[in-house]
């Protein structure tokens, strides 16, 4: 079976940064590939290279003929002022859809996005919802090949979970045959791919490929990594049984063992190239530093209660932060955990820029703590890394010892050459790296951190939990990374996004929570309203449709007829006996007739569901 996507030997550099060397990988129909790697490694940059953003400096790929590929960036740029639905139909006529295709790809999309109102302006939309329109505008052309950057980033817990299903069903129309993406989302990953490539110097041939699940890849990489160290070491012994020959005099080295010392040159450089490799994969050395404060009862808050104009946030919450506590805070975006961790950073201040409505905090005295905001303020992009990490001179001191700029940057994974960079021009997960390393420079009694994991590669991921279960203190922690949440918290705070909290076991729990909490809530809503209230607009009632669906379900019937028209035209034509001798206008129209028989069948197919949910 021919490949959707053929990579041969792909090479690229910046300057003197090689990213990455001599890539190989195919993609067939079913592959559902997570490309992975340390920051830097070149993975955005491949993709780029791929969609035909980027030329690469050795190397080619090709592309199944006839074959479409689709591209979701880190970050979209949109018309801001446009609707959703005209955002998405202009899409679709730069990608040459035509009318009656256009009209249903847009609305199924949207519907499936769970967009309530077409016709809002891209301008109002929240990061998360702005992702979901990216996804859709990426789906529009019915892409065989789908490749995504980064695609879990501004999205919730929710939305996450969205993608994951919308990426794993198989059962709704024109689903792209394979995708490719990135992400640092372990768990994400371990639920969506079925083979992960990791790009990285470590390896000899620029990356490493494993068919499974993301677990299956960990478990397989290591066992690689583990024989790559034990060749190392037989090499090692080999070369030093060699060096012992070689040093003996000049009676045991004759011309006739020549060869030998040529062997043991290229022994040699074998094994300086491996121990290179073998220490390639640099890992951020992270670790927070605790007081040993013996404090049972660090923070107590008690009733605390916050709103925003009508919208109340959380109500009647206590909280008590204790040494070796580990709190995550979990919810949708706009549920109130940022609110929470800078009223609880706040409280520590003499004035405070934000207070709860109601409620009071009590602190130990002399409580020392530490605050991570995921908005990075605390960050001075104007200034040079050197500054950012050394602001008041060339070392800093970590845990009583002076340590030198240059081999404090080297501990975050920077090169002494970036060091008069400035801050602006690094890159997110760099800047992540700065702010980490400014807090462990502060001993602490509780750490407040507000999405560190963002932009932070999984090998940084994999020590900043290891870091985080051994700090002595309270920790408090807002993540939409599952699999952190899972493996380093203790208790879970969920916020349902109505204005009420509770304390979950995990991530799983604090879903049934919500999901139990929303439906109480609308059937307390059911029982307030009139029984003869029309339904909200915009909002599927049971058994009913949507004001959009039922808008696509209005002009179902004339878009079928118009189709079926044009279909009918078209095969009276092609019955032409003068048609029959032009070659390319026949293979026009036969390409066509094809078209427009999807689209017929795919209208009848979408007229049926909006038929069975109306009679429901």
């Amino acid at each position: 079976m021919c490949a959707l996507l053929q990579v041969q030997g792909l090479g690229k550099a910046y300057g003197a940064q090689q990213l990455f060397a001599d890539v190989q990988f195919s993609v067939q129909a079913g592959d559902r590939l997570g490309l992975i790697g340390p920051n830097g490694s070149g993975k955005s940059t491949l993709l780029k290279i791929l969609c035909g953003l980027e030329q690469p400096d050795r190397g080619g790929f090709s592309l199944q003929k006839g074959a479409r590929i689709s591209y979701l960036a880190q970050e979209e740029v949109f018309v801001e002022d446009r609707s959703l639905t005209t955002t998405l139909e202009q899409a679709g006529i730069a990608c040459g859809l035509k009318e009656t295709e256009l009209y249903t790809r847009v609305h199924t999309l949207l519907s499936r996005a769970e967009f309530d109102d077409p016709e809002q302006k891209v301008a109002q939309l929240s990061g998360g919802w702005r992702k979901r329109l990216a996804l859709c505008r990426a789906l529009l052309p019915a892409p065989d090949l789908l490749v995504l950057d980064e695609p879990t980033n501004h999205l919730d817990i929710a939305g996450i979970l969205w993608l994951e299903k919308l990426l794993t069903a198989s059962n709704w129309p024109d689903s792209p045959a394979a995708f490719i993406l990135v992400s640092h989302d372990r768990r994400f990953l371990e639920s969506t791919v079925n083979r992960v490539v990791e790009l990285a110097a470590v390896y000899p041939q620029g990356s490493y490929q494993v068919q499974g699940t993301y677990s299956d890849f960990v478990e397989k990489r290591r066992e690689y990594l583990l024989q790559r160290q034990l060749l190392e070491e037989r090499l090692a012994n080999k070369m030093r049984r060699e060096s012992e020959w070689l040093r003996r005099g000049p009676k045991a080295r004759t011309t006739k063992a020549k060869y030998r010392i040529d062997a043991a040159d290229r022994l040699q450089n074998e094994l300086d190239e491996l121990h290179d490799r073998n220490r390639s994969l640099g890992q951020v050395r992270i670790r927070f530093d605790g007081t040993e404060r013996k404090t049972k009862k660090l923070l107590q808050a008690h009733g605390l209660a916050k709103s925003f104009g009508d919208k109340a946030l959380f109500s009647g919450l206590d909280l008590v932060l204790s040494p070796g506590l580990r709190l995550g805070l979990v919810g949708n975006n706009g549920c109130g955990k940022s609110t929470l961790m800078r009223i609880l950073a706040a409280s520590v201040e003499e004035q405070p820029d934000i207070l709860p409505d109601s409620g009071k905090i009590q602190l130990a005295d002399d409580l020392r703590l530490v605050y991570f905001d995921q908005r990075r303020e605390q960050l001075d992009t104007s200034q040079s890394l050197r500054r950012a990490l050394a602001p008041d001179g060339d070392s800093v001191l970590h845990q009583n010892r002076s340590v030198h700029v240059v081999s404090w940057a080297k501990r975050f994974l920077f090169r002494p050459d970036q060091l008069d960079t400035p801050v602006s021009r690094l890159s997110g997960g760099e800047q992540a790296r700065i702010l980490l390393a400014r807090l462990m420079l502060q001993p602490a009694d509780i750490l407040l951190l507000d999405e560190p994991t963002n932009d932070l590669d999984i090998p940084s991921l994999d020590v900043l939990e290891e870091s985080l279960s051994e700090f002595p203190g309270a920790l408090v922690l807002v993540t939409h990374d599952r699999y952190l949440l899972d493996r380093l918290c203790t208790h879970i705070l969920g916020f349902d996004g109505l204005g009420n909290t509770a304390y979950c076991a995990d991530c799983e729990q604090w879903l049934e929570w919500v999901a139990e909490s929303t439906q109480q809530q609308e059937q307390a809503v059911k029982k307030e309203l009139p029984t003869s209230a029309a339904p909200t607009p915009g909002k599927a009632q049971p058994g009913k449709l949507s004001y959009m669906e039922q808008r696509e379900y209005d002009q179902m019937e004339e878009r079928i007829l118009a189709a079926e028209a044009e279909l009918a035209a078209l095969q009276e034509r092609m019955a032409d006996p003068a048609l029959a001798a032009d070659a390319a206008s026949l293979e026009e129209c036969w390409q066509r007739q094809q078209e427009l028989s999807t689209t017929v069948d795919k209208l009848y197919q979408r007229w049926s569901e909006l038929e069975e949910r109306k009679n429901r």
